[in-house]
């Protein structure tokens, strides 16, 4: 665990928020070795913070050992330098026990994934989210998607609730997150942290910005850091030459790379465990009930990425 607050390493982040996958060995088991060094080079490449077993990294498939190892792993690669936030979820009472394990394998906070299957109503949801942060001293990101969304109402309360200091968009809704955006700001003085999680969120991160969102998450700094930090670069330089970098990037990879994750299920997690693969690093597949990509997906990736790769080199030159 890091000294400084949470909150405040995450506010201006020096580069991409990394989301690791778990790495698998052949008979299926998590091979550590391999996940520390994939840590250990996103980190050296310029991650502003790593966030363990969260989607990307298959939270859902990894048992209460798997995990709190995990955890303990990247805290130790991390060695203070980036904060490391692990993800935690289902019901309450499994969401509480990821969480101790979390704060006890050392990690700065949690991303806190919707609860397992069931649509709740808003108290529910409050009341989900406020005994998960009162359960350890772990700062806690809410992440809003799938069966957990939040008016601007409920978005207030959890900005209001000790040890909730963010939020993370995976729904897409923008007219819904520019309404919690100025209710969070009409009605509590605090800074609150927002984050675009949309899948690939750099395809939005410009209308996101339009709404004061400027914290995404980076899939591709998996397995393409080059890419995703000169995304970050110029998405963060906020000027006209920055902003005709990240069109240039939208056009010719990003938006490219999600047409390809849409053409499978799952793929936004097993299509980037294979550009890791790709990237020289054999992280093995994904479990069920994921599937890894088709060949012919995965070469179409190694094209892109390589088409990315250009787009950067032409950039260099121009």
């Amino acid at each position: 665990m890091t000294s400084a607050p949470l909150a405040a390493r995450l506010r201006i982040p020096s580069g991409p928020l990394f989301f690791p996958v778990t790495a698998y060995g052949p008979d299926g088991p998590v091979n550590l070795d391999v996940f520390r060094t994939h840590v250990r080079a996103g980190i050296e490449a310029g991650a502003a913070a790593v966030f363990a077993c969260c989607g990307t990294g298959e939270f859902h498939a990894l048992t209460p050992e798997e995990y709190e190892a995990c955890v303990a792993a990247a805290v130790e690669e991390s060695a203070g330098r980036v904060p490391v936030v692990a993800g935690a979820g289902y019901g309450t009472a499994l969401a509480v026990r990821y969480a101790k394990l979390a704060e006890g394998a050392g990690a700065d906070g949690l991303l806190a994934m919707p609860p397992y299957l069931v649509v709740a109503g808003q108290d529910g949801l409050l009341r989900h989210y406020a005994e998960l942060a009162a359960a350890t001293s772990l700062d806690v990101i809410v992440y809003q998607r799938d069966n957990a969304v939040f008016t601007p109402e409920t978005v207030v309360e959890l900005a209001r609730t000790e040890g909730i200091i963010g939020f993370k968009d995976g729904l897409g809704d923008m007219d819904l997150m520019q309404r919690i955006v100025s209710a969070v700001r009409s009605e509590v003085p605090e800074d609150f942290l927002y984050f675009n999680g949309l899948p690939t969120a750099e395809l939005t991160g410009l209308a996101y910005r339009g709404i004061g969102v400027t914290l995404y998450s980076s899939a591709v700094f998996c397995f393409a850091p080059d890419i995703a930090l000169a995304f970050h670069k110029a998405f963060n330089a906020g000027d006209a030459e920055g902003d005709a970098t990240v069109n240039r990037l939208v056009d010719g990879f990003y938006r490219p790379f999600v047409e390809l994750r849409g053409e499978g299920r799952g793929y936004a997690v097993s299509l980037v465990k294979a550009g890791v693969r790709l990237a020289g690093l054999d992280v093995g597949g994904v479990r069920t009930p994921l599937h890894d990509p088709a060949d012919e997906h995965i070469k179409r990736l190694a094209e892109l990425t390589e088409r990315g790769r250009a787009l950067l080199r032409a950039g260099a030159d121009a």
